[in-house]
């Protein structure tokens, strides 16, 4: 069993869940470079345990901005997201996305199974 992963910094949230590779991406060249990127990304995180869940979509924006379109990719946990990301595999290929689009990708953790706010909630007043 792995060791849950640390909370950020004064959140007093539980992390330790899958981890999860986000993208935003804007202005996306539909050039060859991007055809073998999207061609040979699934061969890249597939050894870390990696699977789409969303790839490509824009979002229903209901609150503020957020133009482009977004990727997601679930991991087991954020360390295989982090293994993934610093592969010679990945690293092979990303200038094939980085430089043919605007693009933010971010690394996460999600709350272990069976996670509750309310005990989150309760964390924090106790130590207030």
């Amino acid at each position: 069993m792995t060791q849950p992963d640390p909370a950020p910094v004064g959140t007093g949230v539980p992390t330790g869940g899958r981890g999860y590779a986000i993208g935003y991406l804007e202005d996306v060249d539909d050039s060859p470079e991007i055809i073998e990127y999207i061609a040979r990304i699934e061969s890249t995180f597939e050894p870390y345990g990696g699977e789409w869940l969303v790839h490509g979509s824009t979002p229903d924006v209901v609150e503020g901005e957020l133009p482009g379109a977004v990727v997601i990719i679930g991991f087991p946990s954020v360390a295989a997201a982090r293994a993934w990301y610093g592969s010679p595999a990945y690293q092979e290929i990303l200038a094939l996305r980085s430089d043919h689009s605007r693009s933010v990708i971010a690394l996460l953790s999600g709350v272990p199974d069976g996670y509750r706010a309310a005990d989150t909630i309760a964390k924090l007043q106790a130590g207030h």
